[in-house]
């Protein structure tokens, strides 16, 4: 049963990690607030995660859903605990942070579970009915900071990789073409938005 992970970041995508560690790479499922804080992490960075590992006779291809904290990994637990939400609903409803979904439990906030994706009136009823009561801890998670690094210096390293690493531009050719982006659309702030603004001008 694997229970953490550390090593390299090889790729990311929608809802997903590959993980290098001891030479075998791991594709590991994330929740949007896990993935959120990875933004500023470029491929090829070291970075750690903590892995709840099911696997169940109905599904027996191993399935590795990663966490930044163990104590995040275990609100997943209890999460996965009320009736009709498994693993795979969880990680897609945990779009916001665990501190917030435990605030919101504790003060059975049934219109701000509902935001979650794929949680109704009636399923949000019964996470109250279920975890009520057991939320404190979660609660005092402490906030995620702001990343200290500018989120185009990073969208700008992605596109990078993608156009020299997959697409067989030039370096040179690759740092003129994210420059006249950027210099074209100021407000860009993420890698997907930064390559459409590429492709935009190479037609």
């Amino acid at each position: 049963m694997i229970g953490y992970l550390e090593g390299t970041l090889l790729k990311k995508e929608g809802d997903r990690i590959l993980l290098l560690a001891n030479q075998v790479g791991y594709e590991v499922l994330l929740p949007v607030f896990v993935m959120e804080t990875l933004r500023t992490k470029s491929i090829g960075e070291k970075i750690s995660l903590y892995i709840f590992h099911q696997q169940t006779e109905r599904q027996p291809k191993p399935v590795l859903i990663g966490f930044n904290l163990e104590v995040e990994k275990e609100f997943f637990q209890h999460f996965i605990s009320v009736e009709a939400i498994g693993a795979m609903k969880a990680v897609k409803a945990l779009d916001i942070s665990v501190r917030e979904i435990a605030r919101a439990i504790e003060a059975k906030d049934v219109q701000k579970l509902k935001q979650l994706k794929g949680i109704g009136e009636r399923t949000a009823r019964k996470i109250i009915a279920t975890l009520e009561g057991k939320m404190d801890k979660f609660a005092l998670i402490r906030k995620a900071e702001k990343a200290k690094m500018p989120v185009e210096e990073d969208a700008a390293k992605q596109v990078m990789d993608v156009l020299v690493g997959q697409l067989g531009y030039r370096v040179s050719d690759a740092k003129r073409m994210i420059a006249a982006a950027m210099q074209r659309n100021s407000a860009i702030t993420t890698s997907e938005e930064l390559f459409e603004e590429v492709y935009r001008s190479e037609k």
